[in-house]
């Protein structure tokens, strides 16, 4: 079998040893220097065209240079971009409101990515655990193996992968973990940890796994996931950073399992790319007060204003129904290519448009692999671990472009027949 390879792009103005030289080593980087964007097309600084089903990690919800963002971004850079939290701001009452009359959601608060708003969850649960029941000294979090909630402290220990966590002990405790869509493992855990004053407070996990493997939750699991919660007063808390915003084909992941949370995260897809982070939550453990939490940046005029742009054009022009149409499509599409290469492909898997593709274990090709190789052909896509493929285009892709895309993949797949 033979194994892709992307040599440095040499032939451009940008230096890439200088990048190297001054920016800190925290990326493995593609050798491609991105210039510009439409649509669901980039181009590189020497004029090379890509179909973009990486979307800046879920991020880039209506695509690029997109008119709807161009328009608020010049508005609100002409108005006001930042204050402080020390003054009400209109466009972050305007963008809270729209967010809970669109969720089960009664309260907003915003930071600047999905870690911090992790970190939010994190905290309210541990004040209400300290607070609300009282009795609660040392709370736990329950939350997945093969999870994934951010890279600070907090939630690089919250995600359930040791690779993440290497080097970086000690580890913040108040952490327990359990297998994904295992509800008896959830259950032998509650009892347990149940001892003094130590005990469980939250289960925090992702509706859809996304840097996990692109493993979508079962609906029995959660179901009895959240009758436990309700029995026990135990707090349920959905990571939907990456499942949010309709990027499931619902406008929040939890909505795919016909329950709802008490807290609920979202970042990547809220502002389209424009960095912002928001905790949501039930009236029930909204326990924060002045002094509690804070973000500088966060709920600025300008993120915000950006991020209710996105929301209103996402409303305006279903483009809900555009992701459930080309989810199913794309689903469709991946699934013709694992049964024209049953020698390397298990299965695909996801809802709307986040979607994987898994590699047989037992064979010598990675994820990585069909990266590099389908990057050559002009489709960037993004593993999702060493064995699946991850597709999560703009939320404005076209039927065309779905096409396109697979067709690429095909041509970059024969590669290692």
């Amino acid at each position: 079998m033979t194994i892709a390879t992307l040599e440095p792009n040499t032939n451009n103005d940008f230096n890439q040893d200088t990048f190297n030289t001054y920016v800190m080593n925290t990326y493995g980087r593609f050798p491609v220097t991105i210039e510009k964007g439409s649509g669901c097309r980039l181009w590189d600084n020497n004029g090379k065209e890509y179909l973009d089903f990486v979307a800046g990690i879920a991020t880039c919800t209506l695509g690029h240079a997109h008119p709807a963002m161009i328009e608020a971004v010049t508005k609100q850079i002409q108005k006001l971009h930042h204050i402080s939290n020390l003054y009400y701001i209109p466009e972050q009452g305007e963008l809270a409101k729209w967010i809970v009359d669109h969720s089960c959601a009664d309260k907003v608060f915003f930071c600047n990515s999905g870690a911090e708003a992790n970190e939010a969850a994190i905290k309210l649960v541990r004040k209400y655990a300290h607070t609300v029941l009282e009795f609660l000294e040392q709370p736990v979090i329950l939350t997945a193996k093969s999870s994934f909630h951010g890279r600070t402290l907090a939630t690089v220990t919250a995600t359930g992968q040791p690779k993440y966590q290497k080097h970086f002990q000690p580890l913040v405790p108040g952490f327990e973990y359990v297998p994904y869509n295992d509800i008896i493992a959830i259950e032998e855990a509650i009892t347990n940890i149940d001892e003094g004053d130590r005990r469980v407070a939250a289960i925090m996990i992702e509706p859809l796994q996304g840097e996990g493997g692109v493993r979508p939750g079962d609906l029995d699991y959660f179901l009895r996931l959240r009758k436990i919660c309700d029995e026990t007063g135990i707090l349920l808390v959905f990571d939907e950073v990456q499942t949010g915003v309709g990027r499931t084909g619902k406008m929040w992941g939890y909505e795919n399992l016909g329950i709802e949370p008490d807290i609920f995260t979202s970042a990547k897809g809220l502002a389209g790319g424009i960095p912002i982070g928001a905790m949501m939550c039930k009236a029930k453990c909204d326990v924060f007060e002045p002094g509690n939490h804070a973000s500088t940046f966060g709920g600025n005029p300008f993120a915000c204003g950006v991020s209710l742009a996105v929301l209103q054009t996402i409303e305006k022009e279903n483009i809900i129904q555009n992701v459930q149409a080309r989810g199913e499509q794309l689903r469709a599409r991946l699934r013709s290519i694992t049964a024209k290469y049953p020698q390397l492909f298990t299965e695909v898997r996801g809802w709307g448009l986040i979607n994987g593709m898994e590699i047989k274990a037992d064979i010598d090709l990675t994820s990585l692999d069909i990266v590099k190789k389908a990057m050559e052909k002009g489709l960037l896509l993004a593993p999702a671990g060493p064995k699946v493929l991850r597709f999560v285009p703009p939320l404005i892709v076209s039927a065309t472009e779905i096409d396109q895309a697979i067709d690429i993949l095909d041509n970059a797949i024969a590669f290692f027949e």
